[in-house]
């Protein structure tokens, strides 16, 4: 059954290739486009099938050409793919701009805030934080401190993980914060 996507919500072809290549860590390249094909399929991409293989031998091609992969020949003499560590940081990357918070049904009162103190040389990682906590819905309470009604350690771990940031980034738990009526408006929580 073909699935009807708009250009906004269609999966991208980059991220599926990437992910087949990573789930098999080491896959013959007559198999990634069969299974990529299924995959084009069920998402609605080109109408016409016979156009559905040359397109993406000419994805899996630009992703070489990129540096995302490579190709090696594995112990049977097949053309294998691999990921790059280009490749796996853009893997990373498009993980990363699927997280979300789930939100309960109800809050537990407490806050969850980010403060972090991370120094002038790393200035493109402390930006890009901000973004994504932005991205997360926190709010920014000070330039360094945002933040979330909601539990959310788990993803606070995979940023930390993802910037190289552990130590400069401090997850807290906390029952109040002065003037907090603000706060609770943004959020819709009481």
């Amino acid at each position: 059954m073909n699935m009807k996507w708009n250009n906004d919500e269609r999966p991208d072809l980059t991220k599926i290739i990437l992910g087949i290549v990573a789930v098999t860590s080491f896959v013959a390249v007559a198999t990634i486009v069969p299974g990529a094909i299924k995959t084009l399929h069920h998402f609605g991409y080109l109408k016409k099938p016979e156009r559905r293989k040359y397109y993406l031998n000419r994805v899996v091609e630009r992703l070489k050409q990129q540096g995302l992969i490579v190709f090696e020949k594995n112990g049977k003499g097949q053309n294998c793919a691999r990921l790059t560590s280009k490749g796996k940081q853009l893997l990373k990357k498009y993980e990363l701009k699927d997280l979300e918070i789930k939100k309960p049904r109800r809050w537990d009162g407490k806050y969850r805030v980010i403060i972090f103190d991370i120094k002038e040389g790393k200035r493109q990682t402390r930006d890009e934080l901000r973004i994504w906590l932005n991205h997360l819905g926190f709010i920014r309470l000070q330039n360094s401190v945002w933040v979330f009604p909601y539990e959310c350690q788990e993803v606070i771990v995979l940023l930390k993980s993802h910037f190289h940031i552990g130590k400069e980034v401090l997850y807290l738990t906390v029952e109040s914060i002065e003037n907090d009526t603000w706060v609770k408006k943004v959020f819709d929580i009481s």
